[in-house]
């Protein structure tokens, strides 16, 4: 069985982490897999990408190129919006050329393939969706608006009073390319995602499946608290909440300004806040506490050893698939604290593992940040949270759902 993961990049972005585990898990149980990517990072060889200097100055321009229609709406806001429109990117004849037996697209956008040029593909496709944007008129997050449920128009995230706008056309290009593609398989990572996906116009006649992504349990556990402070110069004495995502203090659906509300209310001097995925900002916003700022982070071992380093996770985000950091948490043995939105009680057991929070309620965010600091029984908490993840997202188990889908799919 030949197995190609279609992203646009390797190991940049959640997504592409996402996609390249499971690329790697396959691998490791024996499927001829092989990544196909737009970008690459690693030095991976079974990653294949442009090998000339003139095909990698396209691909540096293409995400650009791409999201110049976008840039006529002056009023859009901060959630990404692709309209996939830039032709030429020659990347369906590198799919067709590899010749598997299985074409797994991720995520595809950055100017990497355009709507029209998924009809073109050979070999049946499976999609998992790390957003919405396959099944909407190009927004990646609806932002709760519902219009991917009739048909896309008058665009929240686009700030658009038009009824035939970029959103309509884009949604327009899908339902005809889609009618195009004969059995399609559709993979919702969470059971939100799932049901997302079965309730929009684009998908509505689609096979519909929810596999999660998987992670490597030997690479994400529990690494000794005290020396994990000292790496990071955190204090020993103090109760550390962690917060971080791509983008962690700018992008206003990850709910920073949130979590900030819900510090406001904690009122504690025991208690300091730890930011990765953000350098600290020119005017840092008060929260109440201590802040500390560690930036991106580029590697396993980082993040294993600050997930460690903490006593619970923070994730507020006001819409959420399945959480890349929610599962490295708690598989490091880090209760997790989040709103019970998205796809965030597929992974935190609400007083098991974790505490959900009443949606965007920041006293409640507050209460379970609390609620698990002060836990009489942590230790049992931080056991229940990597066994969530051994039992249902470890890569061996994933890896062998997900070969069983594409065997259903090649027999069927």
């Amino acid at each position: 069985m030949r197995v190609l993961i279609v992203n646009t990049s390797d190991i940049g972005g959640g997504a592409a982490r996402a996609a390249y585990r499971l690329h790697r898990a396959l691998l490791a149980d024996g499927v001829d897999s092989q990544m196909l990517v737009q970008s690459k990072s690693s030095d991976d060889y079974t990653v294949v990408a442009s090998v000339s200097k003139v095909e990698k100055v396209k691909s540096r321009l293409r995400p650009t190129l791409d999201a110049i229609p976008v840039k006529r709406y002056k009023e859009r806001t901060r959630t990404l919006f692709s309209p996939s429109w830039l032709p030429f990117s020659g990347m369906v004849d590198k799919i067709n050329a590899i010749n598997a037996d299985v074409v797994h697209l991720h995520w595809i956008n950055a100017g990497m393939i355009k709507i029209e040029d998924l009809a073109k593909l050979n070999a049946p496709i499976i999609w998992s969706l790390h957003d919405m944007w396959a099944f909407t008129g190009g927004c990646h997050y609806d932002e709760s608006c519902g219009a991917y449920r009739h048909s896309c128009g008058e665009c929240v995230v686009l700030g658009s009073k038009t009824e035939n706008d970029l959103s309509k056309r884009v949604f327009s290009s899908k339902m005809k390319t889609y009618s195009k593609i004969k059995g399609m398989t559709v993979v919702g990572l969470s059971r939100w995602m799932q049901k997302s996906a079965e309730d929009s116009t684009l998908f509505k006649d689609m096979k519909i499946v929810n596999l999660p992504n998987p992670i490597d349990t030997d690479v994400f556990q529990a690494f000794d608290k005290v020396k994990a402070r000292e790496l990071w110069g955190l204090p020993q004495n103090k109760k550390l909440v962690l917060f971080g995502a791509m983008g962690a203090t700018s992008d206003p659906r990850k709910g920073f300004i949130e979590l900030s509300e819900a510090f406001k209310n904690l009122k504690r001097d025991d208690v300091q806040f730890v930011v990765f995925g953000a350098s600290k900002p020119l005017n840092a916003p008060d929260v109440g506490c201590i802040t500390n700022y560690v930036g991106r982070l580029s590697d396993d071992i980082s993040l294993v050893t600050l997930y460690s380093a903490v006593d619970v996770m923070v994730v507020p985000s006001k819409q959420e698939n399945l959480s890349n950091a929610i599962m490295e948490s708690l598989a490091c043995g880090t209760p997790v604290v989040g709103f019970n939105i998205g796809g965030n009680s597929d992974l935190i057991e609400h007083k098991i593992n974790g505490y959900l929070a009443e949606p965007f309620d920041t006293l409640d965010l507050a209460r379970g940040i609390e609620w698990v600091i002060d836990n009489g029984n942590y230790g049992a908490l931080c056991i229940k949270a990597r066994d969530k993840v051994l039992r249902e997202f470890d890569s061996k188990i994933v890896a062998d759902k997900y070969i069983e889908l594409y065997t259903e799919i090649l027999s069927g």
